[in-house]
């Protein structure tokens, strides 16, 4: 129809008098600037228009020829020696020169006088040149001048009150919008500066559409929001048990999974006024800003009680005291946080205020802010398992045209690791993937090259790559699969490929297993596999190259943590060196000495001088095979478990449903990167 078109704001009003959609509904609110306005207006209006029986200004040579040489002038008046008044004779007036003059400048002149004014320089230089004239001309038309001084006290006295005025009216203006609340003249004010910037959002009037059925997964983050939810919704239930509503509820979790979507979910569902601020919202140039906007925003929340405080990435002002070592104590952070602790548990009422905050760095908070009474919950969002990840699939495919037959199992078992974030982006890439190649559905083709696209970046076929470099890429690539086919613990190898991606030269792709324990055999395993790469190389070329940077880092970063952290060192002994607090992250001392130091070095190399070795072992005892993949992997570029398969046989402990069928890649998020 016509009509669909028009917007809500353009329909015309069609119920009665009074009712929603009538102008009338809504009166105009009385604006002060009006009033200066119509005074300003009235000030210019009397100065521009009221001329009428003023004289004309004229000059000296019109005065001279077309007045006083013609005889028209009756008398001159000099007044304050600044201006020559001229009075015209009253029968001379209807002459056609003055009344073209007259309506030429649209006024209407006084037949009394003056009609016309000139300035003077002086009155001794007026005298002497009237003199001359009046030397040339009858005795009849000679005019002598009179002197008067005149004081314009209308004048005088708006001159001083004008200024004064306009000074008290400023002050009175500034006075006037600094005292009220709803006067700040807007978000970017200096007189607001003080102000939260809280968003207020409620469901039915700011239309919030998100809901706990759009949060995939996390059911038991669910359960304890849901039920701070439920509470508001029917407090009776609780409170005739004796039950208290939590004053706080903390996420914490890794980025992209939920915690902020979790919030969006609570404004969706809850029927309550939900506040929505990030905590870098409190920050700012000015001293004292930050506890102000906290005072303002619990003001607000207090005033429309029950109601929830939402205030994500709360660390930016949450950071524990006396952490900060590049300011004092004076720290304006330190004082926002001070006022937040006040607010949500001081010696003030704070009844009927329910604050929830976001972070993943819930290790540098401070202790006073996480302690029951203000935090009274910590909900931990961590990364979708197995199940949570194939639901967060169903989510973001909603509005995603894909193909029927495509196994969502599938991908879910193929994406450990991957956040809410992740696979969101998955599912938009695939289309976007699918799209560009002219498709009517998304594939499953397309969705694996959308994974391959986000962990590896972009393929780059057109790289300029030398034969001796690519074929060193390939041995490189080759000794990852061999030992890691050929190992126990290690992580099942998927796919390689010596095409390059992103800043990568070659990459392998593994199915990392989701165990929540690791032994000291599948760590060594692990290091074995990322440092065959290196082996390979001296092997087979006798020399060694930089690609192997990712895999040192790797192994580097494991063994010293094998050694320091998980106590996995015989001569270290079972000490853990780890600080899951995050207390010790200031501190210019090692909780060690120099000689544990060193031996913490020693047993780090230890461990990856014995792996480097093993890795070297198996693939001497396997070099065929070990050529054999090589020279697949420099023809096809692209190889599958299936090809490893070929040349090795089982894997030992191989899973066949956790493994891609040919031709189908499986990219996984844990490329290795070779530069």
């Amino acid at each position: 129809m016509a009509d669909d078109n028009i917007t809500s704001k353009q329909k015309p009003s069609t119920g009665p008098k009074g009712q929603s959609g009538d102008p009338l509904k809504k009166k105009p609110r009385f604006n002060i600037m009006w009033v200066y306005a119509i005074i300003v207006l009235g000030i210019f209006a009397v100065a521009t228009f009221n001329k009428g029986g003023k004289p004309q200004k004229t000059d000296w040579k019109e005065f001279r020829e077309e007045m006083l040489k013609t005889g028209d002038v009756e008398k001159l008046v000099v007044v304050n020696n600044e201006s020559v008044e001229i009075y015209i004779k009253p029968d001379r007036l209807n002459d056609p020169k003055f009344q073209k003059m007259f309506k030429n400048r649209f006024v209407t002149v006084s037949e009394r006088g003056p009609q016309f004014y000139f300035q003077i320089n002086s009155i001794e230089i007026f005298d002497k040149r009237l003199e001359e004239i009046n030397a040339e001309l009858p005795a009849d038309q000679r005019v002598e001048y009179s002197v008067d001084k005149r004081t314009d006290v209308l004048m005088q006295v708006l001159s001083w009150v004008i200024p004064f005025g306009l000074l008290i009216g400023f002050y009175l203006f500034i006075f006037r919008r600094m005292s009220n609340p709803g006067g700040g003249g807007g978000a970017g004010s200096i007189f607001s500066v003080g102000k939260s910037k809280a968003k207020i959002f409620n469901k039915e009037e700011d239309n919030i559409n998100v809901t706990f059925k759009d949060v995939a997964g996390l059911a038991e983050a669910k359960i304890e929001i849901m039920e701070i939810v439920d509470f508001l919704k029917s407090p009776l239930k609780y409170t005739q048990l004796g039950g208290k509503i939590p004053k706080g509820a903390l996420l914490v979790g890794p980025p992209g999974t939920g915690k902020t979507l979790i919030a969006k979910a609570v404004a969706g569902e809850a029927n309550v006024p939900f506040f929505s601020m990030s905590g870098s919202d409190f920050v700012e140039m000015f001293v004292g800003v930050g506890a102000s906007r906290v005072r303002d925003l619990f003001k607000q929340a207090k005033e429309k009680a029950p109601c929830i405080v939402f205030i994500d990435e709360i660390d930016a002002i949450g950071r524990a005291r006396g952490r900060n070592v590049n300011f004092g104590s004076n720290d304006e952070r330190e004082n926002t946080l001070n006022q937040l602790l006040t607010e949500m548990d001081g010696f003030a009422s704070n009844s009927g205020v329910i604050l929830l905050a976001a972070t993943n760095r819930a290790d540098i908070l401070d202790k006073a802010l996480l302690r029951a009474g203000r935090f009274d919950r910590q909900i931990h969002v961590e990364l979708p398992d197995l199940n949570e990840r194939k639901e967060i699939f169903q989510v973001h495919l909603r509005n995603v045209k894909y193909d029927p037959e495509l196994d969502i199992d599938f991908f879910a078992r193929q994406t450990p690791g991957f956040s809410g974030a992740d696979i969101a982006n998955v599912c938009n890439e695939s289309a976007l993937i699918a799209a560009r190649r002219e498709k009517k559905m998304v594939e499953r083709q397309d969705f694996l090259d959308a994974v391959d696209r986000i962990i590896g970046g972009l393929e780059k076929k057109n790289k300029i790559i030398s034969s001796d470099e690519k074929r060193a890429i390939a041995y490189h690539e080759a000794g990852h699969a061999t030992v890691s086919w050929l190992l126990e613990y290690a992580y099942p190898l998927v796919k390689i490929t010596i095409v390059p991606r992103g800043k990568a030269l070659g990459a392998a792709w593994y199915l990392p297993d989701e165990r929540q324990l690791t032994t000291t055999e599948q760590i060594l395993d692990e290091i074995a596999s990322a440092l065959a790469g290196r082996a390979a190389e001296e092997l087979c070329f006798g020399k060694i190259s930089t690609g192997a940077l990712n895999d040192l880092e790797r192994v580097t970063k494991q063994a010293y943590a094998m050694v320091t952290y998980f106590g996995m060192s015989d001569k270290i002994g079972k000490l853990s060196y780890y600080d899951s607090s995050g207390q010790s992250e200031y501190n210019f001392s090692k909780p060690y000495s120099e000689k544990t130091a060193e031996l913490i070095d020693t047993e780090a190399k230890q461990i990856i001088d014995d792996a480097y070795e093993r890795a070297k072992k198996i693939l001497i005892e396997n070099a065929a095979g070990h050529m054999a993949i090589s020279e697949m992997l420099l023809e096809k570029e692209v190889l599958f478990a299936e090809d490893m398969e070929k040349v090795f046989g089982p894997r030992k402990g191989h899973k066949p449903e956790s493994v891609a069928p040919t031709p189908a890649p499986t990219p996984l998020p844990a490329p290795e990167i070779h530069e």
